[in-house]
């Protein structure tokens, strides 16, 4: 049986699916509880909660789109919650609060992409970048900028478009 079949039978309610799981990922699901609780709790209570792992999926079996990702994440879950249920502190990389989502990783990256994008709009040609500049940066109206550049207000919403597309070119190296 392949995993999308046994994920319809499942949905389906059939025990024989939630067997093809529990055999097929019973290893996967109790690495990551003994990775959590193996200081803690013995063999029984990593049992006690891969049971527990797969009652979920059974549960949840209607909702479920990627069955490995849910046990993962139901074991990772459901162990972090034994722990605190008999008292133990978290190992210390489960104590780690994040509060804007922000790594370091992130936050260079973020950095390099506001390098790149000021180098792309600095390295436009001067009557596209003075354009660029004045309608994004300092929320002037294309009216304005044409009246004040004395350039044509098709011109300008020209320069304009040719601009996103040179930074739509930057973004896109950052993304893929």
């Amino acid at each position: 049986m392949t995993e999308a079949t046994a994920l319809k039978k499942l949905q389906n309610g059939s025990e024989e699916a939630l067997v093809w799981f529990i055999h097929a990922y019973t290893p996967y699901v109790t690495t990551i509880i003994s990775n959590i609780l193996g200081a803690y709790m013995d063999i029984r209570d990593v049992e006690e909660v891969a049971a527990d792992v797969f009652y979920k999926l059974w549960e949840h079996a209607d909702t479920v789109h990627s069955p490995k990702g849910f046990l993962g994440t139901a074991a990772r879950n459901l162990a972090k919650n034994k722990c605190r249920e008999i008292g133990y502190d978290l190992p210390p990389e489960e104590q780690i609060l994040v509060v804007d989502g922000e790594t370091p990783e992130s936050h260079a990256e973020q950095k390099e992409l506001q390098r790149a994008m000021k180098k792309a709009v600095l390295g436009m040609p001067f009557p596209d970048r003075e354009i660029f500049l004045r309608f994004y940066y300092y929320c002037q109206t294309m009216e304005a900028i044409s009246a004040d550049m004395g350039i044509n207000l098709s011109t300008v919403k020209t320069k304009l478009r040719r601009g996103r597309i040179r930074l739509r070119g930057v973004l896109t190296q950052y993304i893929t």
